[in-house]
C-alpha cells in the first residue's frame, strides 16, 4: 500500500511545484507590469508638463513684450516733445540767456504755444488725471497727480500742465540723480494719493548741438498713473484659462513686491512677501528668469509657473495657472490610466491562471477575432473618410481639446512634410511650428469654449513669399453633445487676394489718371487733389479710422475736383475777380463730382464723402445742411484737409499762409465749421509727427515746384 502511496503522490508533488513555479512568474511578471506602468504614467505627466511649460513660455514671453512696448512708447512720447524745434530753440534762448525769461524772443507767445503744446501731448498719451481735492474757491491746495512739465538745464521748471505735481524731494533726486544726456526712469511707486505711478525723464538739447551731455539744455518730465494702460496688457488675449494669470514683481531688498493688480482683488503695489518664503512662485523664478516649475502662489495655491524678464526695468512678468485646472484631465487621464493597466494587468494575470487550469484558449480566440473584425470595420471607415478627404485641394485635419492630431488628409501631410499616418497624436506645435500653431490653437480655444465655427483670414510667411489661408474651424460633438474636438479646413486663398489687390492698384491708377486731367484744366491749383489726398489720409490714420475709412479718404481727396472737367476751362484760368455766376460753377463743381462717380463701386462711401465736403459742423453747409455728427466721418476729415491745403499751397498769383497762420485759422473754426476731433489729429500730425517738414513743399508756387 505504501508503494502505491508513493507512486500516486509523487505526481501529485510534481504538480505543486509547477503550480508554484507558474504563480511566482505569472506574479513577477505583474509586479514588473505595476513598475512598468508606473513610469509609463510618469513620462506621460512630464510630457503633459513640457507642454504647459511651452505654453506658458508663449504667452510670458508675448505678455513681457507688450510692457516692453508701453515703456518704449512713453519715451517715444517724451521723445517726440523733444525733438520739437519750437520747444528745442526756447531752451536754447534760456539757457544762453543765463535762465533770464526775458531775454528770450516772443517769450510770452512760445510759452503759451509750448504749455498749449504739453497740454495736447499730455491728453494725447495719457499724462493726465483728475486733480484731488475740492474745487471750492478757497486757499486750500489741490494735489497733482500726473502732468508734463519742461525742465531748465537746471532742473527747475519753467512750464507745465494742468495737474501736475510739485517737485517733491523723490522727483528732484530722480531729476537730479539722471546722468545728463540721458533718459531716465522713477520705478513705479505709490504717489502723493497712493495710486501707482512712474515718472520718465527725456533730455533736451540744443538746437544745432550733438546731442552731447554738454548740449543739454533742459528735459521733458512726465509722470503718469499707471493703470490699465498697462495692466491690461497683462492678460491674454483670447484667454480660456479661469486661474491664468501674468502678474508683475520686483526684489526690494529681502521683500518681494506685486506690482500689479492681483486675481484676488489686490491693487497694485499692495502686497509684499518675504523672499525666502517656502516654494514662492515668484520668489524661485525671479532669481532664474525664464525658468518653469511647480510652486505655491502668493495664496498658497499650487500653481504651474514660468517667468520672463522686462528689459530696461528691474521687473520680471511671472505667468501662472493653478495646477489643479492646468493638469486635471493630465491626473484623470494619468489616474485612469494607471487603474485601467492595472485592471489590464490583473485581468491578464487571472487569464493566465484561468487559461492554464481551464484551457480556455477557445474563448481567447473568439475575443480575438471580435476585435480583429471591429478593427477590421474601424478600418474601412477610416479608409472612406480618407478617399473621401484627400481628393480635396484642401488641407483637413482634426484635433483633440489637447491639441493633439486625431486625422490629416494627404493635403495636411504634403504641407508639414509628414506621413499623414505618422501626424496622428503629434501636437499641432510639433508639425505647423510655433508660430502657425499659436494662431490655431488659438481659435481651437475659441471654438471649443463658444461652441461655434469660426472662419479666420491670415498671412503666412512661407518658402515661396507671402501666403495668405482662409481658416476654418468647426467644432466636434461626441454622443453626449461635448466637444470633444476640432475640424481645421485650411484654403490657400493667395491667388485670390493678389487678384483683389490687383484690381485695388488698377483703380489707384484710374483714381491718378482723372487727378492728372484736373490738373491740366487747372493749372492754378496743380496738385490740390493729390495733397487733400494725402493729408486726408494722414488725418484719418491719426484718428485710428479703420483702412477702409482712410482708403475713402485718400479716394474722395484725389477725385474731388474731378467736375472740374464740366468748368469752361477760360474760368479755372481766370486770374481776375469771377462773377458770382463763375464763382457757384467752381463751388457746385464738387456736386458733379459726386455724380460722375456715383455709379463707380467702392470699398467706402467715397461719392457720398464729396458730397459731404462743403457741409459745416454748425448746419450751415451746402447741399443738405447736414449737422454734427449727421455728416460723414470721412466727409468731415477730407473738408478739413481741403481747408488746410487751399490755405498753405501757394498759387501763381497769390502766396499761401504759413502753417502757424493755416492752423489757428483750423482752431478758429473748429465746433463752427469743422469737426474738433480731425483738427486736432491734423496739429498733432504737424506739431509731432513730422507734418511741418513733410510737407513744407506745399508753399512753393506752382512753376517754381514743377522746375
Amino acid at each position: 500500500m505504501s508503494s502505491i502511496k508513493i507512486e500516486r503522490d509523487e505526481p501529485a508533488g510534481k504538480i505543486n511545484r509547477n503550480v508554484a513555479i507558474a504563480g511566482a512568474i505569472v506574479l513577477l511578471c505583474a509586479v514588473l507590469g505595476m513598475v512598468a506602468v508606473h513610469r509609463f504614467v510618469k513620462a506621460e505627466g512630464e510630457r503633459d508638463l513640457q507642454q504647459w511649460q511651452v505654453r506658458l513660455g508663449i504667452v510670458a514671453a508675448s505678455r513681457a513684450q507688450a510692457v516692453r512696448e508701453w515703456r518704449d512708447r512713453q519715451f517715444e512720447t517724451l521723445s517726440g516733445l523733444a525733438d520739437n524745434l519750437s520747444l528745442q530753440l526756447y531752451l536754447t534762448e534760456f539757457s544762453l540767456s543765463g535762465g533770464q525769461s526775458g531775454a528770450v524772443t516772443d517769450q510770452s507767445a512760445q510759452a503759451e504755444y509750448l504749455a498749449n503744446l504739453l497740454i495736447f501731448t499730455a491728453d494725447q498719451y495719457g499724462f493726465t488725471a483728475p486733480v484731488e481735492g475740492a474745487d471750492v474757491q478757497a486757499n486750500v491746495q489741490r494735489v497733482g497727480v500726473a502732468g508734463l512739465a519742461l525742465l531748465d538745464r537746471k532742473g527747475e521748471i519753467l512750464v507745465t500742465t494742468p495737474g501736475t505735481p510739485a517737485l517733491d524731494d523723490r522727483l528732484r533726486d530722480f531729476v537730479r540723480g539722471t546722468k545728463k544726456g540721458s533718459r531716465g526712469l522713477l520705478d513705479l511707486h505709490l504717489g502723493p494719493t497712493g495710486q501707482a505711478t512712474m515718472a520718465f525723464l527725456q533730455p533736451i538739447f540744443a538746437v544745432q548741438g550733438e546731442n552731447r551731455p554738454a548740449d543739454q539744455v533742459g528735459a521733458i518730465l512726465g509722470i503718469r498713473l499707471v493703470g490699465a494702460d498697462l495692466f491690461d496688457r497683462l492678460a491674454q488675449p483670447g484667454e480660456a484659462l479661469k486661474s491664468g494669470q501674468s502678474y508683475l514683481v520686483r526684489k526690494n531688498g529681502d521683500t518681494l513686491e506685486y506690482l500689479s493688480p492681483l486675481r484676488d482683488g489686490t491693487p497694485p503695489l499692495q502686497r509684499a512677501m518675504a523672499l525666502d518664503t517656502n516654494r514662492l512662485a515668484a520668489a524661485e523664478l525671479l532669481d532664474r528668469i525664464g525658468g518653469f516649475g511647480v510652486f505655491a502662489n502668493y495664496q498658497g495655491n499650487e500653481v504651474l509657473a514660468t517667468s520672463r524678464g522686462i528689459q530696461g526695468l528691474p521687473w520680471a512678468l511671472i505667468r501662472s495657472v493653478d495646477r489643479a485646472e492646468a493638469l486635471a484631465m493630465s491626473d484623470r487621464r494619468q489616474w485612469t490610466l494607471l487603474i485601467g493597466l492595472w485592471l489590464v494587468i490583473a485581468a491578464v494575470t487571472a487569464t493566465i491562471f484561468a487559461v492554464w487550469r481551464h484551457g480556455s484558449s477557445v474563448r481567447i480566440a473568439a475575443a480575438s477575432e471580435g476585435i480583429r473584425q471591429s478593427n477590421a470595420r474601424l478600418q474601412t471607415v477610416s479608409d472612406f473618410l480618407r478617399v473621401v478627404t484627400d481628393s480635396q485641394p484642401t488641407a483637413i485635419a482634426a484635433v483633440d481639446r489637447h491639441g493633439e492630431v486625431i486625422f490629416a488628409n494627404s493635403k495636411t501631410s504634403e504641407e508639414t512634410g509628414i506621413v499623414a499616418q505618422e501626424l496622428i497624436g503629434k501636437s499641432l506645435l510639433s508639425v505647423m511650428g510655433a508660430d502657425r500653431a499659436e494662431a490655431l490653437q488659438r481659435a481651437n480655444g475659441h471654438v471649443i469654449e463658444k461652441g461655434q465655427p469660426l472662419t479666420e483670414w491670415r498671412s503666412e510667411n512661407s518658402r515661396t513669399g507671402r501666403r495668405v489661408v482662409k481658416a476654418d474651424h468647426i467644432p466636434l460633438r461626441s454622443e453626449g453633445q461635448e466637444i470633444s474636438g476640432v475640424l481645421m479646413i485650411l484654403e490657400d486663398m493667395t491667388d485670390l487676394v493678389d487678384e483683389r489687390e490687383r484690381r485695388a492698384r488698377i483703380l489707384r491708377e484710374l483714381v491718378q489718371t482723372c487727378v492728372a486731367v484736373v490738373d491740366r484744366r487747372d493749372p492754378f491749383s496743380a496738385h490740390h487733389s493729390a495733397r487733400v489726398a494725402e493729408v486726408a489720409g494722414a488725418i484719418a490714420q491719426g484718428m485710428h479710422m479703420d483702412d477702409a475709412a482712410v482708403e475713402t479718404c485718400d479716394i474722395a481727396g484725389a477725385l474731388m475736383n474731378l467736375g472740374k472737367v464740366t468748368v469752361p476751362r477760360g474760368i479755372l484760368t481766370k486770374t481776375g475777380k469771377l462773377t458770382d455766376t463763375e464763382l457757384a460753377m467752381v463751388r457746385d463743381s464738387v456736386f458733379t463730382s459726386a455724380d460722375l462717380i456715383a455709379g463707380v463701386e467702392f470699398d467706402g462711401p467715397v461719392a457720398d464723402t464729396i458730397r459731404q465736403i462743403q457741409e459745416r459742423w454748425d448746419g450751415s453747409g451746402q447741399p443738405d445742411h447736414l449737422v454734427e455728427e449727421d455728416i460723414l466721418p470721412t466727409a468731415r476729415v477730407v473738408a478739413v484737409a481741403n481747408a488746410f491745403v487751399g490755405m498753405v499751397s501757394a498759387r501763381a498769383y497769390r502766396q499761401g499762409m504759413s502753417f502757424d497762420e493755416a492752423s489757428k485759422a483750423l482752431v478758429s473754426g473748429a465746433g463752427t465749421a469743422f469737426d474738433r476731433r480731425p483738427v486736432s489729429a491734423l496739429l498733432h500730425y504737424l506739431d509731432i509727427e513730422g507734418g511741418r517738414q513733410r510737407w513744407a513743399h506745399f508753399g512753393i508756387p506752382p512753376e517754381f515746384e514743377a522746375s
